[in-house]
């Protein structure tokens, strides 16, 4: 059998989590690397909002090596390509063959991450890959996974710094997708059967944060949503 030698690109949440879970049990893989970007200023989680602290403890309960990818604050998209294909020529000269992401139904990203990763020479795989989303939750719950909910959109602020439950699940808006795969939620997986020890923290502050919103035009958006120049997400800090 032919090895696929890969790297896992590591969020740090229960997407992640789960898309690892079921590698690990495929012996045709063998992961070299954890792979996060990494926000320089902050060292923390890129999107997550995460410590670099509890990140680095997520890789050493797991037992794979992790890789940081560190990047400016909010860096363009020309940036943040050069830059991802800098290590991805990296990967490929260490004989990695492929690259394993946690999507579940966005097609766009699917495409724009096997586009760059054809571009180098290298294959996707996604573990989750329309399978749905209801299920994914449920299923990472009796499998005795933990996870809180460290990022949400604005509206949803009520559930960041929540661990997810079935019940938490069940309250969300129904627009809310139950894996948050459209951007409303991030988490921070900490405890079940692919970390060999808990991962500890105490819950900090809460926080909103601005960010420049890309320009729509009037068939792209809501006219409402047009003239918006900024957008929010609530963060909680994870305290190792």
């Amino acid at each position: 059998m032919d090895k696929k030698i890969c790297i896992f690109n590591w969020s740090g949440g229960k997407d992640s989590t789960l898309a690892l879970h079921y590698v690990l049990q495929d012996p045709s893989i063998e992961i070299r690397y954890l792979v996060t970007t990494v926000t320089e200023k902050y060292n923390r989680v890129s999107m997550h909002g995460v410590r670099e602290a509890l990140l680095i403890a997520q890789a050493e309960s797991i037992g794979i090596p992790l890789y940081q990818i560190r990047l400016g604050e909010m860096p363009d998209m020309e940036t943040y390509d050069q830059s991802m294909a800098f290590h991805l020529n990296q990967f490929r000269r260490e004989g990695i063959t492929h690259s394993i992401f946690g999507d579940i139904f966005l097609e766009d990203l699917r495409t724009y991450r096997e586009n760059k990763l054809n571009e180098i020479g290298l294959s996707a795989i996604f573990p989750l890959w329309k399978k749905n989303t209801r299920d994914l939750i449920n299923e990472f719950l009796s499998l005795t996974y933990k996870t809180i909910i460290v990022c949400t959109q604005n509206d949803l602020e009520t559930f960041c710094g929540e661990v997810v439950s079935s019940t938490l699940i069940n309250a969300l808006p129904p627009n809310i997708d139950p894996c948050g795969e459209n951007g409303e939620f991030h988490t921070f997986a900490f405890e079940g059967p692919i970390f060999q020890n808990k991962i500890p923290f105490t819950i900090g502050e809460k926080v909103f944060r601005t960010y420049p919103k890309p320009i729509l035009t009037d068939d792209q958006a809501d006219p409402d949503q047009v003239a918006a120049s900024v957008y929010g997400f609530w963060y909680v800090d994870l305290v190792p």
